[in-house]
Parts: C-alpha cells; structure tokens; sequence
C-alpha cells in the first residue's frame, strides 16, 4: 500500500469521542483522553510509513475552555505529559512539530515545551505533525482578515490585491498544504470549526469507532476509501 501514488499528502483527524468511550467503559473521561493518545501512536507510526507528508490533529478546540476546569486542567497535564514522552519519539522517527491555534491561552509550561520541541525538531524531514491546540477555524479567519485590513489601512497592500493566496498567507498554516483527507472519528457528521478555509476540497471520510478504538487497521481502510474517489476540485 505504501507505494500506491495516491496516498494522501495531507491528512487532517477531528479525533471525537474520547469521553464516549470512557463512559460507555464506566471509566472517568479522561482515561478516554489517555487511551486516545495510544490512538496518536499507532496513526503517527502509520502515516510515516506510509509517507504522509503533514498529519494535523485536532486536540484542542478554542471551545474546550468551556469544559470543567477541572477536566481542562487534566487534559492540560496529559498535553504536557504526551509532549515530554514524544519529544524523544519525533527526534528518532524525523518528524517535524508544529502547532497552531489561539497558543497565547495555553498554560505558559505548556507553551514553552512546545517551543522546545519545534525548535529541537524544525530540521526533521519524514513528516510534520501539526498539533491544533485552542484552535478554531472561524476565529483563524478572523485573525487574518483583521492582519490584511490593518496592511490595507496602512495602505501597505491595496484591497484589489488580496486574493485567496495573499489570505492564505495570513492563516497560521501558511505553508502548510491543504489537506487531502479529513478523518472524523465517532460517527458524527460535522467539521466543528476544524481548517473551515483548508478542507474546501478535501475528501471527508466519517468513521462510526471511537478515537481510542482507531487504529492503524482504520487508517488503511479510510486511505483505501480515499483511494477509490475521484477529486474533481469542482470541475466534471
């Protein structure tokens, strides 16, 4: 499989259903959380295999700050903790960390652990792994368009100028390309504020499991799916 040419470039994970999981388990929402993380493994081991270039995972919505403190708290710890066991992991498999989202929000340790590791990991080449952390879609728009009307009231730019490669310039995956193909786990049929601007044309495939259920096994079969669709960026 690892040699067919259409194994997507860019696939982006709206990994959904962690506190499911845990409470059809009669288990506190955050082993959902923990078990999740295994699910990251086995899909980052996955990818490079099979020569994925970007992996974008959705790990933290801008809307998960309306959650319990006490749960943002821990899935905080468990971000810290996931980072520090990783960060080994990145080095030895080559894989470049980025991160995007509202990042100011974030606990300052956690903020300077990922610095950390994008500036121990920048030079790494088997992939790149895009971490959305306080992250909206919606609120990533507004921010650009707010830097392009500022530049344009300077008059450093003139509004005929803009156009979509100038606005998506001004997003924070500005060099990053789109995604290809957008996973959903837990059966859910929505995009939840996740690249609104990035996923016009990728391919979306909902798979019914839970997160901490997906496994490598599930990434195949949604890059087989993939495989068998014809993208016509809106042409016949």
């Amino acid at each position: 499989m690892s040699s067919h040419p259409e194994v997507p470039r860019h696939i982006a994970i709206i990994m959904d259903g962690n506190g499911r999981w845990a409470k059809e388990r009669g288990l506190p929402r955050l082993e959902g959380h923990r078990s999740g993380a295994e699910s990251v493994r086995e899909v980052m081991e996955a990818c490079i295999e099979l020569g994925v270039e970007y992996l974008t995972l959705y790990a933290f919505s801008s809307e998960n700050w309306s959650r319990p403190e006490a749960e943002v708290n821990a899935l905080m710890a468990l971000l810290d903790r996931f980072l520090d066991e990783k960060a080994k992991d990145l080095d030895r498999q080559q894989v470049r960390l980025l991160a995007i989202g509202q990042l100011d929000r974030l606990p300052e340790s956690t903020r300077a652990l990922i610095e950390r590791i994008k500036t121990r990991t920048a030079d790494h080449k088997a992939m790149t792994l895009v971490l959305a952390l306080s992250y909206g879609g919606r609120e990533e728009i507004v921010s650009a368009a707010r830097s392009l009307a500022s530049d344009a009231a300077a008059g450093k730019i003139s509004p005929e100028a803009i156009d979509s490669d100038l606005f998506a310039s001004r997003l924070q995956t500005a060099g990053i390309p789109d995604p290809d193909l957008l996973i959903r786990t837990s059966g859910e049929m929505r995009v939840s504020n996740f690249l609104l601007w990035q996923i016009s044309y990728a391919e979306i495939v909902i798979v019914k499991k839970f997160w901490p259920d997906f496994r490598q096994g599930d990434l195949f079969e949604t890059i087989k799916e993939y495989q068998r669709r014809h993208r016509r960026f809106g042409a016949l």
